[in-house]
């Protein structure tokens, strides 16, 4: 059915698009908990210029040698060779014995660079669950680490090195939650802190908060609650992301006391959900900062640097709150999408600096409505219901009915032997959508050019698969004679190349749904009614199974040649609409340009978005779907005649 060379490519596309999305983020996360460990750690190994633990010294050589490395492997970006050379300075800073706090603020700095220069989202789901942490504490840590978290636990004692001490303020000043969690996660080679990687991730977010707030008395808290309710500025700068990520020292530095930063740390570490007001908001206060930053580099005559900022406005900013948004307002999210396209159309395009700035402006209005929209505690029952409806439904329907197209295909033709390979692409495609979802969970979290990069280039891949597939088929739904030549040669023509192509394209399409689903239904979760979000999902599958069941039905009443005949608009349908998306995608994550059609309607449902690109691929490859169309039709008449 395809030449051995395409397979080859649609295999290798496929494993492309399951690993792009993750390599650089988990070096980026392992890279940063080096430099973590560096920051907190030197000063158990080095005083006065002395080294006072020659083993905790040879660790700092070879982590600062080790994150150097991979640093300098990490994909190019501008802040690359500043990278660089902080590594280098930082491995000299250590073989020089430097003084702790500048290592420290070196490793730091340098950790913050890395992930301006790579992001990768450190952030848990939600706020993290202090009381469930305390709870999975006792029961996996408190044996070593002791009841109150001072390492005194039966079980540590004589183990070497000895369980860290919770309690001790100064180590504790240096530790970040981020920094906990991946201690916790991954564990630390050398000691008995085995990793717990096994467990979801909302319970090493818990375990996290938990222990970070060991070495803060609960008596402080009341202190700290008076301080960030007394302080409206103070209390808005602590989103999630900040309390996740600042160190109390940093903190402490910050405020310039450190017993206020004890107070705010005693309280916020017991009560993270206080930060989920600032958390959503965080993420639009990114894209407007981009946004400012791009029209200030755009003014200055930097229009690159203006583009980049742009969109990273989108990736950065507003994409991770894109499909809690559609969820609660799509009108609404609809409107960013496009005012922030287009101006990244403007950008491109060069266009007046005051008319930019007047789209910028507009945009910090729809960003204000976003917020009261998600400044909402939860979704209702109902919203969710829906949301999660509509999601499975819309998406799951793509693949379905490519998915029964090829089976009622394989029946028609009497080789219902190869329908296992069927079964299996699609299996298999739900199969690698609950290891994608696993890995989101509990290893790393996909950014968002990964995210649309994979959106873009499943579709695309599946869109120029699903043309040859429909010229195929329609060039088998001529005369009855050809039917006959078809059958009979069908038996050399399906092999076990045939199988593993079959099984390929399934695996594409399904995956592509299946993982765009699973973004929604993450946003969706944690936002609503979990139980509606169940009913909702379990009901769209019950229609999907009912569409299924009456496609199949009526696919075995209708005659062979009207069935391929059939079978080959509905394909080549799809293959347009899902080029349609394949731009759109692409487009959001940088990789091609916008040029906006203004009046030109957006039906996501048929892949037709209000870009030039766009609806000049739709276009072309519905004219390539009718020129093979007419030339398979041609080649089947002569053969019916000869």
């Amino acid at each position: 059915m395809l030449p051995r060379r395409l397979l080859a490519t649609l295999l290798f596309s496929v494993a492309l698009i399951c690993t792009c999305a993750f390599a650089s983020d988990a070096s980026v996360a392992t890279t940063w908990r080096l430099l973590d460990y560096i920051a907190v750690d030197y000063r158990e190994a080095v005083a006065d210029g002395e080294v006072v633990n020659q083993l905790e010294y040879d660790e700092m050589l070879e982590f600062s040698a080790t994150a150097a490395s991979a640093i300098a492997a990490l994909p190019d970006t501008p802040q690359a060779a500043q990278l660089q050379r902080d590594a280098q300075a930082l491995q000299q800073a250590i073989a020089d014995k430097a003084a702790p706090d500048r290592i420290a603020a070196q490793a730091r700095g340098l950790a913050a660079l890395l992930v301006q220069a790579h992001p990768i989202p450190l952030l848990p789901a939600g706020p993290p669950q202090h009381a469930r942490g305390e709870s999975l504490y006792a029961q996996l840590c408190a044996n070593c680490h002791g009841a109150g978290g001072a390492g005194d636990g039966p079980a540590g004692a004589g183990l070497d090195p000895p369980p860290i001490d919770f309690t001790d303020r100064e180590r504790a000043d240096e530790r970040s939650v981020f920094a906990l969690y991946q201690v916790i996660e991954q564990g630390l080679e050398g000691t008995s802190m085995v990793s717990y990687r096994g467990l979801p991730a909302e319970d090493l977010w818990a375990l996290a908060t938990y222990t970070g707030s060991l070495a803060y008395p609960e008596s402080l808290s009341a202190r700290g609650k008076s301080l960030l309710e007394g302080d409206d500025a103070l209390r808005a700068r602590f989103d999630l992301e900040r309390y996740v990520g600042q160190t109390p020292a940093d903190l402490a530095k910050e405020l310039g006391s450190a017993e206020d930063a004890a107070a705010i740390v005693a309280y916020l570490r017991r009560h993270p959900e206080a930060t989920r007001a600032q958390q959503l908001e965080s993420a639009l206060a990114t894209s407007r900062g981009r946004l400012r930053e791009a029209m200030a580099a755009y003014r200055e005559g930097d229009g690159k640097r203006a583009r980049d900022l742009a969109l990273s406005a989108y990736l950065d900013g507003f994409e991770p709150v894109e499909p809690l948004l559609a969820a609660r307002d799509k009108p609404l999210m609809v409107r960013i999408e496009t005012a922030m396209a287009q101006l990244r159309s403007g950008l491109a395009a060069n266009a007046d600096a005051d008319a930019l700035q007047a789209q910028v402006d507009r945009l910090d209005g729809l960003f204000a409505e976003a917020e009261q929209v998600l400044g909402q505690d939860r979704t209702s029952a109902t919203a969710s219901f829906v949301a999660a409806f509509t999601i499975l439904l819309r998406e799951g329907l793509e693949a379905l009915l490519i998915v029964i197209a090829i089976v009622a295909l394989l029946r028609k033709a009497e080789r219902t032997e190869m329908l296992p390979w069927v079964h299996g692409g699609w299996l298999a495609a739900l199969a690698a959508g609950l290891a994608t979802w696993a890995l989101a969970t509990w290893v790393i979290t996909i950014s968002g050019a990964s995210r649309e990069l994979s959106e873009g280039f499943g579709s695309l891949l599946a869109a120029v698969v699903l043309v040859w597939v429909g010229v195929w088929m329609h060039g088998k739904s001529q005369a009855d004679a050809w039917q006959r030549y078809v059958r009979e040669r069908l038996g050399h023509a399906l092999g076990r190349s045939s199988g593993i192509f079959l099984l390929g394209l399934v695996f594409v399409v399904v995956y592509r749904e299946v993982f765009e689903t699973i973004l929604f239904y993450a946003a969706i979760w944690n936002q609503g009614s979990q139980a509606s979000v169940v009913a909702g999902g379990a009901t769209a599958a019950l229609a999907l199974v009912a569409i299924g069941w009456a496609m199949m039905r009526y696919s075995r009443t209708l005659p062979i040649s009207q069935f391929f005949r059939y079978s080959a608009l509905l394909i080549a349908v799809l293959a347009v609409v899902l080029i349609g998306k394949a731009v759109s995608a692409l487009q959001e994550a940088g990789y091609l340009p916008v040029s906006w059609l203004d009046g030109w309607p957006r039906v996501e449902l048929l892949g037709l978005y209000p870009t030039l690109e766009g609806v000049a691929a739709q276009l072309l490859v519905a004219a390539i779907v009718v020129a093979g169309f007419a030339l398979a039709g041609r080649s089947a008449r002569k053969l019916a005649q000869a």
